[in-house]
């Protein structure tokens, strides 16, 4: 008997053509990292001579950018599911009036444009001494981390079969109690979703950094690349440097949480 002609062959070498092109801004940006300080288009298709210049550049130039930005990511991560998560549960399993009204009021908020948000919060940030702060930008960024975080977590919380909750209930458990020790446990997968896209949110912000900082005092990597490029416009190598370093947070947890992240949208994880 003849062999039916694989079709997985030609689809696969296309998928693996497309990946190339998507990837390939990634590996010319590491790769002109490695290059030396100068312009890039003279440095070759691979870096046979690495050079690590540009990386200690960058870490002396954008260090402590770098580390503002993860204070500014981690308490952005902190406030907004501290907030989401009892929002969603009571959405999910609270029987309340109006409860239909605050989630589409939620997913309203997710549609106004993130400029009309940081011109309003300029004025109040102004008056209330927040600009150029930490607390400032924490907040900021949480406006859209939170509403984010309620709808995933809602829909998991959703899927939770009511017989746990009032089996906690039955057994003397109180509201908070059975938030704290039956609901949280049990939605793990999509709290470490929620807490990883609400991170990237705040790790590639550039808007919120725009416009409610001001000095040097405190300035996310995203503003620091983009005054870095006006500054070192002949140092493409540590200017990318700086790239990778900015990148290299987000591709690890991307990677670590995968699975996470898989069982928290689909839900999964409730048995």
């Amino acid at each position: 008997m003849k062999r039916a002609p694989s079709r997985g062959r030609p689809s696969t070498i296309v998928g693996i053509i497309l990946l190339a092109v998507m990837l390939f801004p990634v590996y010319w940006m590491v790769n002109a990292s490695l290059q030396p300080a100068g312009n890039t288009l003279q440095g070759g298709w691979f870096p046979l001579h690495p050079d690590f210049g540009g990386y200690a550049t960058a870490l002396r130039d954008q260090g402590r950018n770098l580390v503002t930005s993860l204070v500014v990511a981690l308490g952005s991560v902190a406030l907004s599911l501290g907030l989401a998560a009892p929002a969603a549960y009571a959405l999910a399993h609270l029987r309340a009036r109006g409860t239909t009204l605050v989630l589409f009021g939620v997913l309203i908020t997710q549609m106004v444009p993130g400029i009309v948000v940081a011109n309003a919060l300029y004025n109040a940030y102004n008056d209330l001494g927040l600009l150029n702060s930490y607390l400032g930008l924490v907040l900021a960024d949480s406006t859209a981390g939170v509403p984010f975080a309620i709808i995933i977590l809602r829909s998991f919380m959703q899927a939770i079969p009511r017989e746990i909750i009032e089996a906690a209930r039955v057994d003397g458990a109180g509201r908070l109690r059975t938030f704290r020790s039956v609901v949280l446990p049990v939605s793990v997968n999509s709290l470490i979703t929620a807490a990883l896209f609400t991170f990237l949110f705040t790790w590639s912000d550039f808007l919120f950094a725009l416009t409610l900082t001001t000095t040097e005092t405190v300035r996310p990597i995203t503003l620091g690349i983009y005054e870095y490029i006006g500054a070192h416009t002949d140092q493409w190598n540590a200017i990318m440097a700086t790239a990778v370093l900015a990148s290299a947070p987000a591709a690890v947890l991307l990677v670590v949480a995968q699975r996470y992240v898989t069982a928290g949208i689909t839900g999964d994880a409730v048995k």
